[in-house]
């Protein structure tokens, strides 16, 4: 974003990001949510200190995703049930799919629901592998699939909705023996998977909600679009 601010505290119709995914998760009925932090953390800190049912969990070395809800263990250790991890740059986040998941994961022993997305170009993304009856085998990142797997249009939007104990159990299974050395929270469903644990993925999340923010021209993307959708500007 060329600047040193975290890219979660960037305004997005005069307002940090952040705000609106807190705004969303509230809307979709979850009322506590612990937001991990680490680079210029007091910042974030100080941005969000007036919201109600706002922790945080620092992550002092970033070490991959895995590693970022490995912070929250404890905060979560003492919740019996639902579990939502979500990306706090994704401003455009829906409350109505996250209600559509956490229905689903509710109706069912569920220890693990994705929200994903059918996406016409899925470059770059994540894209959610099937087995030949459609169900869910594993999530695999583009650098990484084959010719085959880079031709499935349902990606992965990190949108995870997981069973609090089942997610902590895959969490300790993670490993960092990857290109980057990172532990990565898209690991965690293939791996409860493997242990014969309920796992699936829901594509339920609306076009809008493939709107990323890497950079000034995708936040002005994400702006136009909210403006669109008459989100009230701050």
């Amino acid at each position: 974003m060329k600047s040193d601010l975290p890219k979660v505290l960037f305004p997005a119709l005069g307002r940090p990001m952040v705000h609106w995914v807190l705004d969303a998760l509230q809307a979709a009925g979850f009322q506590q949510s612990i937001v991990v932090v680490g680079y210029r953390a007091s910042a974030v800190k100080e941005e969000l200190a007036g919201r109600d049912g706002v922790t945080f969990a620092l992550q002092e070395e970033q070490l991959g995703t895995g590693h970022a809800v490995e912070m929250c263990r404890e905060p979560l250790s003492r919740h019996q049930g639902p579990v939502l991890v979500v990306a706090g740059d994704s401003p455009l986040i829906q409350p109505a799919s996250i209600q559509k998941v956490l229905k689903e994961f509710q109706q069912g022993d569920w220890s693990c629901l994705l929200g994903t997305l059918i996406k016409d170009d899925p470059d770059g993304l994540g894209r959610i592998v099937r087995n030949a009856a459609g169900q869910f085998e594993r999530i695999v990142e583009q650098k990484d699939a084959s010719d085959a797997e880079k031709k499935i249009c349902e990606v992965n939007m990190s949108t995870y909705m997981f069973d609090s104990q089942s997610l902590l159990w895959a969490l300790s299974q993670l490993n960092s023996s990857n290109a980057q050395g990172e532990y990565y929270l898209t690991d965690c469903p293939e791996i409860l998977r493997r242990d014969g644990r309920k796992v699936d993925a829901l594509p339920v999340l609306q076009p809008c909600e493939s709107l990323s923010i890497n950079t000034i021209d995708e936040l002005g993307l994400v702006e136009a679009k909210m403006r669109e959708l008459r989100y009230q500007a701050h």
